[in-house]
Order: structure tokens, then sequence, then C-alpha cells
């Protein structure tokens, strides 16, 4: 077991994973939830829907704000590595065990009901298809569709890419820190996500010399660096890892995390220097540049901006809003519903006089897929959570009884 840190009930604070971001202090879990990272978690999707939107008729305007709007899901990508993996680094830290088990109940709860829910119906009903064909469904079922994908043909339901990175994320990271747990090496997990950060530059490179430079120039050149460099799993760890990072470095060191917290709007405003930076050089995402040494630049600010939402110093942390709260809520039931919803619902409004490429229209789309990803949450979302909790309690409630067996069975 590891030795046990100890931390001082005056400055520390520790943010656990559940759905609303509840708090846990040393004198128990509390009801106020990180404001802060639902105003990232509804930036994130906000920005995902908005630069999606552009698939369909839209205002021109959108064009010039949303070039950016592609890294939405790379915010996405720091939230759930930090989320993720701070309250594992917590147990460890404390010289507690990783439950596996209980690890993997909470994520396919929170996540698959939903998922196959649309799935199902992109693949029952043709109409909810907003492109052309899709993927075959072992590549969903397997979470595979992201290697070797075909943009321009199999089109529809393309965004679920990024679920695929997550899901491998999900499945591999636990298994990492138990091994590192089980052979006494967690001290030096620090330098593993170091290799790694310098592993997804380094599979970049190859990518881009092996698979991208040789179709320079040709027509469907796009279509080849969406498959080897946007998409793959291998190209896209940054954001995790920086997310994971920062969980580890607020786990670890929670003297460090009491001095940096203390800077917040200061570190928001670095997070803004270094994703205008950032902005700059992904002008062209194709480019060498931006392919090799983007990401990782991305991942940092957005890593900056997860440090300042989590800093009781920070504007973020201290606004309270019900808005971005809900927003943040019907995240993932709009990630996965919004392009189907907007493709029905677009040609339906024109009916009643809107015009397709005016920002009224845009508004009621975003309204009515707000509309059909809180149905979506209460369908099926809310009750399988609830579902979940029931779980859990019960396998407390068995490993309680088991101990007690054995505790008496020692005793006798």
């Amino acid at each position: 077991p590891l030795p046990p840190l100890h931390f001082s009930h005056k400055h520390t604070i520790l943010p656990v994973l559940t759905d609303r971001h509840f708090l846990m202090t040393n004198t128990g879990i509390t009801m106020k939830k990180l404001s802060g990272l639902d105003h990232l978690r509804s930036l994130a999707i906000l920005m995902v829907l908005f630069y999606h939107y552009r698939m369909f008729q839209h205002p021109h305007w959108l064009d010039e704000i949303m070039s950016f709007g592609w890294t939405g899901v790379d915010l996405f990508f720091v939230l759930s590595g930090y989320l993720i993996s701070y309250p594992l680094f917590i147990n460890m830290a404390a010289g507690k065990s990783i439950s596996l088990p209980e690890f993997f109940i909470k994520r396919f709860f929170r996540i698959i009901p939903a998922y196959l829910v649309v799935l199902a119906i992109y693949f029952l009903f043709p109409s909810f298809h907003e492109r052309e064909a899709l993927p075959p469904l072992w590549k969903f079922l397997t979470f595979t569709q992201n290697f070797g994908f075909d943009i321009k043909n199999l089109g529809t339901f393309s965004h679920v890419w990024s679920l695929c990175v997550e899901e491998h994320f999900y499945l591999l990271f636990p298994l990492v820190l138990a091994a590192l747990l089980k052979f006494n090496v967690w001290r030096k997990a620090g330098i593993l996500l170091a290799v790694l950060f310098i592993f997804g530059i380094g599979i970049r490179l190859y990518c881009w010399y092996a698979f991208i430079a040789p179709h320079l120039g040709e027509d469907n050149f796009f279509i080849t660096w969406y498959k080897h460099m946007y998409y793959p799993t291998y190209t896209r760890l940054d954001g995790l890892l920086a997310g994971v990072s920062i969980a580890a470095l607020f786990a670890f060191k929670p003297a460090v995390k009491a001095r940096v917290t203390q800077h917040g709007n200061a570190i928001l405003l670095l997070s803004l220097a270094v994703l205008a930076g950032a902005w700059f050089l992904c002008e062209d995402q194709e480019t060498f540049s931006a392919s090799v040494f983007g990401y990782p630049l991305v991942a940092a600010g957005y890593g900056l901006a997860v440090v300042a939402a989590v800093s009781p110093s920070c504007i973020l942390y201290r606004y309270n809003s019900r808005v971005t709260a809900l927003i943040a809520k019907l995240s993932f039931a709009l990630y996965l519903s919004h392009k189907g919803v907007i493709h029905l619902a677009q040609p339906l409004l024109a009916k009643t006089g809107l015009a397709p490429k005016g920002t009224p229209m845009f508004m009621a789309c975003l309204l009515v897929a707000g509309l059909g990803a809180f149905t979506l949450n209460k369908a099926v979302e809310a009750p399988f959570l609830r579902l979940r909790q029931r779980v859990l309690e019960q396998r407390k409630k068995t490993a309680h009884k088991k101990m007690m067996m054995i505790t008496n069975d020692s005793a006798a």
C-alpha cells in the first residue's frame, strides 16, 4: 500500500468525479458543485455545436467566428482526463486501492445507454442521417470507427470518433494505474506522462511523412489528413494527457495546488494567450506545424483553463450560472444527437418562413437540438444514472456483508 498523504483541512478542497462535480472536503461531501467546470463543459459543447452547424445551411458570420470551433472536442478531452483521473489519484495518494469494477460500472451507465439509443435511431431511421452513409455497425459497437475513417463517403454520425478516443482512454488508463500500483512504480508516472506526450509528437511526425506528405496537393488530400492525423486515438492523446497531468499534480502535490490556485484569474489570462497562439498556429489545420505541434499547444491552453476553473480565486469558480449548469448537464446528450436533430428540424422550420441561412433559423435549430437533448437526458440518461447508483450501493452492501462474515469467522 502507498503511504497516505496528509492534507491541510484549512487549505484543501478536493473535487471528486460525479455527474454534478460535487466537492469532497475533510469533513465530508458537500452539495456545492464546481461551477467553473460547468462553464468549461458548456463552452466545449457550444463550440462543437456551432462548428458542426456549418455543415447545414448557416449564417455567413458563423464561418468567420468558428474556425477554431473544432477545438471544443479538445477541451472535452482535457476535462475528461482531469475528472476521470483525479479521484483515482486521490485514492492512490491516500494509500487506497483502485476498484476497477466500480470504475467501469460508472463509465458504462454514464455513456453506453444513451449512446446505444442514438445509435439505434441512426440505424433504424435513415431520415435521421445528416450525411451520405453510416460506417458498419460493428465499428460503432467496438468503438473503432475512428481508425481508417472515410469522412467523405461515410460521414454520418461521424462526431462519435471522439467518443471512441475517450472509450479507449477509459479502458486503458485505470489498467495502467493498477499496473503501476501492483509493481509499486507509481511514483514514476510523471516520466510515463512525459514519454506519452513525446510519443504523440513523434507519431504525428511519422504519420505526416509516411501517409500525408506523399499526397500533398491532391484533390482529396483532406480525406487522407483526417484519416491519418485528426481521427486516430494515437494522434489525439494530448488533451487527455494534459488533464491527467493536472490531476496528478494536484492530487500528489497539494501544497503546489494551494499555491497555484491562488492565481486563478492570472492563469485564465495565460490560458487565453496560449489559445490565441494556438489559433494562429492552427489557422490552417492541415499544415505540418498545426498537425504536429498544434494539438499539444491547444491542450496546454485548455489545461490552463481547467486549472483556472478549479481555482477559488478565479472568476470562473466564483460565478454560478444556471444556464451553463443546464447546458453542461445536457452536454453528452447534445453531443450524441445534435446533427440528426438539426438535419430534421431545419427543413421543417423553413416551412414556417424562416430563411435557411438566417440567424433566427440558427437560434431555432439550437433550441430544437436542446429540446432533443433534454428528452434524451430525461428518458435515458437520468434513469440509468439512478440505476447505476442502486448497483453501486448494492455492491457496497455485498462487500460489507462479506467483510462482516470474514470478521465473524476470524473471531470464532
